[in-house]
């Protein structure tokens, strides 16, 4: 049996989670994930033909995991479906997509930039790329996000998008995980832009490592920013060492 639901999610997480409260007012859901856990209220648990079965269908699973679930969603998508991923990386995913869906499902590329950590106090004013992908539903789906959601679309294309998020996140993620490495950090004594930079450890330091991943590996553009940063670490501790 189909559900009649209105939005199938496709991986539920905690950001899978954090979508569906958000959502939940708007539309009727379901969601599917291969990994048991807690149902939530409201949202209906199916399996995956059900929830690619759907109207709109939102990939919510690690980047990794993305082409597989096109392959698998593919035969079970109706004609005129609206397509969407929610990944910290656009060119790859974006191209997956457009390959691996049948040409009548409409796509767009988003990535919300924000967790659940950064979202904990609502989502109202956070930012969110926008990319389309195939078909014409990307201002509609923009408007929606920014006229009833609150958010600050970004309109943007998947290489753009990647180009900025391999700094934008890259560097972010980057200090954030040699910082957590070099801990017990200083508590006591500290001024406010070291407190800043606790900060934003505190808000990416419990993502999961399929994220950092993603970031750094699956961003065509990272490795360059990461060389850079590297580089030009290393020439500022030669030079400080020569006094």
């Amino acid at each position: 049996m189909l559900p009649n639901s209105d939005i199938g999610i496709i991986g539920f997480g905690a950001f899978g989670r954090l979508m569906a409260r958000h959502l939940a007012p708007h539309f009727s859901l379901c969601a599917y994930d291969p990994a048991p856990g807690s149902g939530m209220e409201g949202v209906m648990q199916v399996d995956l033909p059900a929830a690619a079965s759907c109207p709109i269908v939102i990939l919510a699973m690690p980047v990794g995991a993305m082409e597989e679930t096109v392959r698998a969603i593919g035969p079970h998508l109706r004609r005129g479906v609206l397509v969407l991923d929610v990944g910290s990386v656009k060119v790859n995913p974006a191209a997956i997509m457009r390959r691996g869906l049948p040409a009548h499902a409409d796509i767009v590329a988003t990535h919300p930039l924000f967790g659940p950590q950064s979202a904990r106090d609502g989502i109202r004013g956070l930012k969110i790329a926008v990319c389309p992908v195939r078909g014409k539903r990307a201002p509609r789906v923009a408007a929606f996000l920014r006229k009833v959601l609150g958010l600050d679309v970004i309109l943007t294309t998947p290489e753009a998008h990647d180009r900025e998020a391999a700094m934008v996140q890259g560097l972010t993620h980057l200090v954030a995980k040699v910082l957590v490495q070099m801990e017990p950090l200083p508590s006591r004594m500290t001024t406010r832009s070291f407190e800043l930079i606790l900060q934003a450890v505190g808000m990416v330091r419990h993502d999961a490592p399929e994220v950092f991943r993603a970031i750094e590996q699956a961003n065509p553009y990272s490795h360059g920013v990461r060389r850079r940063f590297f580089d030009l670490a290393s020439a500022l501790d030669t030079e400080l060492a020569k006094g």
